[in-house]
């Protein structure tokens, strides 16, 4: 019945490319713009952007709030570009993306979309720190994918909530990781569903195959240095969280593999931990 109810599930999630906002096609080619390897002006970003005014507002609104800390206000989406980063603009269309469908169903009691975001915010700056560490994979993409990485809960909460709720209560009566408990009730977890909706939306593999493969880093076949970076940011922010829990042990256990020390990545953790703008930002996407 679980392997049922889960394929019933999986196979309705490429259609969630109907539910952004904005055309996929906008999010491929503001891809492409923003690569590390394009010529793209700043003014042909924002003229891809300012082809959706309501996005341009959103944009611009969570481009100057308290997480960025900028000095004077930006008026316009190139500007922003100009002192954010490209990576950055990219990050706030595809939060706001995310942030979209939350608006079309009801979620769970249970589950709480400040929490979320905060999450994912600190999971990407986590990542980005430690792949500047360890110098492995690209520092802001590893940001995207953390800002991302759960975005498979997000979805079965708002697609399966019974099911959510399910998995919520397996996992706190039996104290078992969320993973452990999805896979327990219908033999997947969070991270394939939240691929396969990513990878609806033309998102590049360098992007969405971290996300699948972000609590089985080392069967991810191309992109397993940053599989595992995502894994020990996870696990790192769920460990700063939860002194007592069990992420501080496989926080421990799993430094090793990418040869970094315990004590700094908790260090670094902790400071990333305490910063009240996340708190803010995620206020404004809940």
């Amino acid at each position: 019945m679980g392997q049922e109810k889960i394929q019933d599930f999986l196979n309705e999630l490429p259609r969630m490319r109907e539910d952004l906002p904005f055309s996929p096609r906008l999010l491929k080619r503001l891809f492409i713009q923003t690569g590390s390897n394009s010529t793209a002006s700043l003014e042909e970003v924002g003229e891809t952007l300012s082809k959706d005014q309501g996005l341009t507002t959103r944009i611009l609104s969570l481009a100057n709030s308290a997480y960025y800390g900028l000095q004077s206000e930006v008026q316009s989406v190139p500007r922003a570009a100009a002192v954010l980063g490209m990576g950055e603009i990219r990050n706030i269309v595809l939060a706001l993306g995310v942030q979209s469908l939350t608006k079309q169903c009801d979620l769970p009691e249970d589950f709480s979309l400040g929490e979320y975001w905060q999450h994912q915010l600190l999971v990407g700056m986590a990542a980005r720190e430690f792949s500047r560490m360890t110098d492995l994979g690209n520092p802001g993409n590893l940001f995207t994918v953390g800002l991302l990485h759960d975005v498979g809960k997000l979805i079965t909460a708002m697609r399966r909530p019974e099911d959510w709720q399910i998995i919520h209560d397996l996992a706190d009566d039996e104290s078992l990781l969320d993973a452990e408990a999805e896979d327990r009730h219908w033999g997947s977890d969070h991270a394939l569903v939240g691929s396969l909706v990513l990878s609806s939306w033309e998102l590049p593999d360098e992007l969405t195959e971290p996300v699948k493969w972000h609590h089985d880093p080392a069967l991810s076949p191309a992109h397993s240095n940053e599989s595992m970076i995502i894994c020990l940011a996870n696990y790192a922010i769920h460990a700063a969280d939860d002194p007592e829990g069990p992420y501080v042990e496989l926080t421990e256990e799993f430094c090793p593999e990418l040869e970094m020390d315990f004590e700094e990545v908790m260090e670094t953790t902790a400071e990333l931990a305490e910063s009240e703008e996340v708190e803010q930002f995620a206020r404004l996407l809940a």
